[in-house]
This record gives structure tokens, sequence and C-alpha cells, in this order.
């Protein structure tokens, strides 16, 4: 039989119509794409304390549901402490928009006499619609974690669907094994499983990078006098989950509060100096050793990622980017013809590694 040979400009084309395709069902389901994602994740996450309870002579349901209420009661913690720091937060906000715009005033009245230059910011800024979104802490648990995953939808759908995913956790990983039928069955079953732990390897160790962020950015903030160090800690902290930029924006926001609330700039100026050595702290020690690398994604593709993730669904989807790339990469590594893709998405690092080896002499 005659091979058909398939122009390359008709593949490329092929190929960046099914990109397109791709990104416009993901912003045209973010509604139920966003929870599904989510759910899968923590589903991910879940799966080891089913398996205990399991292998203790749990049955399989039940297991399942106490897994599930564990995994419920502790994230409805975690959303309810941040509820209780917000509250106390958005009780100085009007306080500290008022010092913002007495600085902003010094400043144009300064351009103005230095310059002769009016820069409009007399009148300073309207802050009510930031100081109402601080004070909708004072909503309802259910509201706030509504506002958070965006649609009622959503937060009915994420635990349902966690629920399910771990019942028919076996199922899916069949329907994996039936994909990819022309490769070995238990090689396919040992890959799923070496997803799950690269998942697992990766969500759990964040976690606990960002307990220890907590505690080191509580504590700095704490010693230097700022207040509500803790809910500045725990917002820095949880922002890390978002690499590159998160760091960033976690010490933007204690910097600020403390240039408008002190009397001087010693304070902020201490605030970068030390979230400026936790961070490399954290990206030099911690990540390396606990995280370590289980996504093993090029630092090109994480960028790009974060990029076209937050474009697509906000901060939903710069969380998600990564772990989805890693299992992504992972997943195209089961077949030979998706392997270019799985090594645009790795990291190489043979081509990291000094050589040794000298430039010729010239004769």
């Amino acid at each position: 039989m005659q091979k058909i040979i398939i122009p390359t400009f008709i593949r490329v084309l092929f190929v960046l119509l099914l990109i397109i395709t791709i990104v416009f069902i993901l912003i045209l389901g973010k509604k139920l794409l966003v929870p599904l994602m989510m759910a899968g994740m923590l589903s991910i996450l879940l799966t080891p304390i089913c398996t205990w309870l399991e292998r203790r002579k749990v049955p399989g349901t039940l297991s399942v549901l106490l897994a599930w209420l564990g995994g419920m009661l502790f994230l409805g913690g975690i959303i309810t402490l941040i509820i209780i720091q917000i509250k106390g937060v958005s009780q100085d906000l009007e306080n500290v928009g008022q010092h913002m715009n007495e600085w902003l005033a010094g400043v144009d009245a300064f351009f103005s006499s230095s310059l002769g230059y009016e820069i409009g910011l007399q009148s300073g800024f309207d802050l009510s619609q930031f100081i109402k979104f601080f004070k909708s802490g004072n909503q309802s648990l259910p509201q706030v974690m509504i506002n958070t995953i965006g649609s009622l939808t959503g937060l009915v759908l994420t635990p349902v669907f966690i629920f399910f995913m771990l019942i028919y956790r076996h199922h899916l990983a069949d329907f994996m094994a039936h994909l990819f039928k022309h490769e070995n069955p238990r090689k396919v079953r040992l890959e799923i499983f070496r997803i799950r732990r690269m998942v697992q390897g990766y969500i759990i160790g964040l976690m606990k990078v960002m307990a220890i962020l907590a505690v080191l950015n509580t504590t700095a903030l704490y010693v230097l006098g700022v207040d509500h160090a803790l809910f500045f800690g725990l917002f820095a902290a949880l922002l890390n989950v978002i690499p590159y930029l998160g760091p960033f924006l976690g010490a933007i926001l204690p910097f600020f509060y403390a240039f408008l609330t002190s009397d001087s700039m010693v304070s902020p100026f201490f605030i970068l100096v030390l979230f400026a050595v936790i961070q490399l702290i954290e990206s030099n020690f911690l990540t390396p050793k606990i995280v370590g690398s289980n996504v093993n994604l090029n630092a090109f593709i994480t960028f790009l990622g974060l990029l076209v993730g937050g474009a697509i669904w906000g901060i939903a989807g710069m969380i998600l980017i990564i772990p989805t790339l890693a299992i992504m990469r992972r997943i195209f590594e089961l077949d030979s013809g998706t392997m270019p893709f799985a090594k645009l998405l790795g990291e190489d690092k043979t081509h990291l590694k000094k050589t040794k080896d000298k430039p010729p002499k010239a004769s």
C-alpha cells in the first residue's frame, strides 16, 4: 500500500487549528472544566487515604466517603481562617486609604512646586470598590467560596466531581489502559501510578513549602511590628503556588501596607529584604528538597503556561496549568509519536551541564 505523505504546511495548519479549537473549548467550558480539573487534582491527593482505608478492610464506598469528608473539612478550615483574617484587615482599610490619598496629594504637590507640572493626583483614588471587595470577608462561608470558584455551579460540582472520581478511579485507569491498547496494559497502569504519585508529590510538597513560608513570613512581619502579620504571611504563602509571579505579588501587599501605615521607610525596606531572603531560601533549599523535580518542566514552558492559563482561566488557570502540563508530558511519553512533545515540555538537563571540552586550537 502506498504511503500518503502530507505536506508540512498542511500539518502545521492542522496543529494550529487544533490549538485554536482547544483554546475555544477551554474558554467556552470554563464553568465546567475549572471545577472538573480542580476536582481531579484534589481527588489524586485524596486517593492514598482511600487506599490506606481499603487495606484496613474498610468498604470502598465508606473509605471514599471518609476521605472526601476529611478533605472537605480541611479545605473549609483553611477558607474559614482566611475569611477571619480578611475581616480584621477590612476594618483598617478606610484609614489606609486615607493615608494613601494624603501621600498621593503630597507627591502631586511636589511635582507641582518643583517642576511646575500637575500629575492629577491631588484628589487621590476612589478606593470604595477595593474596600468593598475586602469587606466581602463579612459574607458567609458559602458566598465567599462561590466568589472564589466563580459560580454556584462550580461550588456544587467540585465536591461532587471529587467524590465520583474517587469512586471510579479504577474505571478511569481501565479507560487509559484501553486508550493505549497498542501498549502493554501493565506498562500503562504503571505509568498511571507514576503520574498519580508525581501529582501527589507535587501538591503535598507544595503544601509543605507553603506551610513553612507561612510561618517564616508571619514571623518576619510580626518581628517588624506589621499589623495583621498572620494575614499577610498566609497571603504570601498561598500566592507561592503561582511560580515566578506569586512571590513578587505576595511581598507587594505587606510592603505597601507598611509604607502607608508606618512613619518611616525602615519597616517597608526590611519587609522587602526579609521577603527576598525567604524567597532565596525557598527557591534554593525548600522547593528543591521538598518538591524536587516532580513536574520537570522547562522554565520557558512554565512561564508561557502561566500566561496562557491566566489569560484563559484567570487565577485558577495559573494554579492548574503546572500540574496539567506535567501530566501531559508523562502521557506524551507513552507513545513514540508524541515523544517530541514530551521533549518540548520537559527539561533537557544534558544541555544544561557544563562540558569540559575545550574549543579546538586554531592551526
